[in-house]
């Protein structure tokens, strides 16, 4: 079987989530022949780009735009717009299907989805397609061409339900989470890990994700990491700032300044996030889809930070109704939040206990078994 696993650029999460898949089915179904591929840089590589870059300016300059776009891209005059779009560029992408003649067809962006689903009600391809849903809660640019798709896998029921009520059959949506990385199912020697990062045992530990793609909220996030740097209880912190380098910087003279270097350590760009949360007690991010899947996985309460306005407020509203999360709003109290978190131990184990609900951990296995083998039983 030839499949083709469609992303879009547009954060990192599309195309982890797509890794994921890939790396499965190579390992578990060695004898499906799989490609991984950008729809969008595939039809057009300048509006890739634009598009791009205008998104991560959006998100990180003016993230109240960025909300409204969202919102308004569900209904009216933009969502016929982006519908119309996808339609005159999934006519270059006919040209990769003849190429590619692909079975099934894996989308982890609405793009890659709504250009499959226009070709297939042309009957341009007849492929099964498959639309993997990377945040935890719906919007409707997911559903456009779902008379066409074959399944949707989704992160909860709620979202179940929603597409339910929109008439989609029922029977085409699975709750199996956001599919994650194997490296997150792993069990890891915590000693080793407290070790190689100069880490005590027998204290609370925060993984406090400070970088974030595009540097959203940087004053604030600097604020936030002093309140748990200055708390006084006996905690140890790991803050990891990416690729940001001004952030790393500021991050490190906070540290400095509370004489704090036994207990905080900062981090750049690494590649032991799952080591790194295995042994954390509490999560300190923004809450994008990936994260929050790779989170949950860990079983790690959450305190999120910056939520972009659209798809990742609805993540935190949704994580915080669930009794995982702690919302740190704009005019919240940070030094209270973090105090009241943070010297309640009863109500970490209460939040940690919630994520077993929606953690999800056979994501990535449950998707590509009912793609793959659909006799299988999950």
């Amino acid at each position: 079987m030839k499949i083709l696993i469609f992303y879009a650029s547009y954060g990192g999460g599309h195309l982890s989530a797509a890794k994921s898949i890939e790396e499965y089915i190579n390992k578990n179904y060695p004898n499906e022949d799989t490609e991984l591929i950008d729809c969008v840089k595939y039809v057009n590589k300048t509006i890739e780009s634009i598009t791009t870059a205008a998104y991560r300016g959006m998100a990180k300059k003016m993230p109240w735009a960025w909300g409204r776009i969202y919102s308004d891209s569900q209904k009216g005059p933009l969502a016929h717009l982006s519908s119309r779009s996808n339609q005159i560029l999934a006519i270059k992408l006919l040209r990769l299907l003849r190429e590619k003649k692909p079975d099934l067809i894996i989308s982890t962006h609405p793009f890659g989805s709504q250009m499959c689903a226009y070709l297939k009600r042309k009957g341009k391809i007849n492929s099964k397609i498959a639309t993997i849903m990377t945040d935890f809660a719906p919007h409707d640019q997911w559903l456009v061409g779902a008379e066409q798709t074959d399944y949707f896998f989704v992160a909860n029921e709620k979202m179940k339900k929603y597409i339910s009520k929109k008439g989609i059959d029922k029977n085409k949506v699975y709750v199996t989470g956001i599919p994650i990385s194997s490296k997150f199912l792993k069990e890891h020697n915590r000693d080793k890990i407290l070790k190689n990062f100069g880490l005590k045992d027998n204290k609370l530990n925060v993984l406090f994700f400070g970088g974030g793609e595009f540097g959203l909220g940087k004053t604030r996030t600097v604020s936030i990491f002093e309140s748990f740097v200055k708390y006084k209880g006996d905690i140890q912190v790991v803050a990891i700032a990416g690729k940001n380098e001004a952030m790393k910087e500021q991050f490190l003279s906070i540290v400095d300044k509370y004489k704090k270097q036994d207990s905080v350590k900062v981090l750049g760009f690494t590649n032991k996030v799952p080591e790194l949360m295995s042994i954390s007690n509490v999560v300190v991010t923004k809450p994008g889809g990936l994260t929050t899947s790779e989170s949950l996985a860990s079983n790690l309460p959450m305190i999120v930070i910056n939520p972009i306005p659209g798809q990742e407020e609805e993540n935190a509203g949704f994580l915080e109704n669930k009794g995982i999360a702690v919302w740190i709003r704009k005019n919240s109290n940070v030094d209270e939040i973090v105090e009241n978190l943070l010297s309640n131990p009863m109500r970490l184990d209460d939040m940690k206990k919630y994520t077993y609900e929606l953690s999800n951990k056979t994501s990535t296995k449950d998707i590509c078994d009912i793609l793959l083998n659909p006799d299988s039983t999950i």
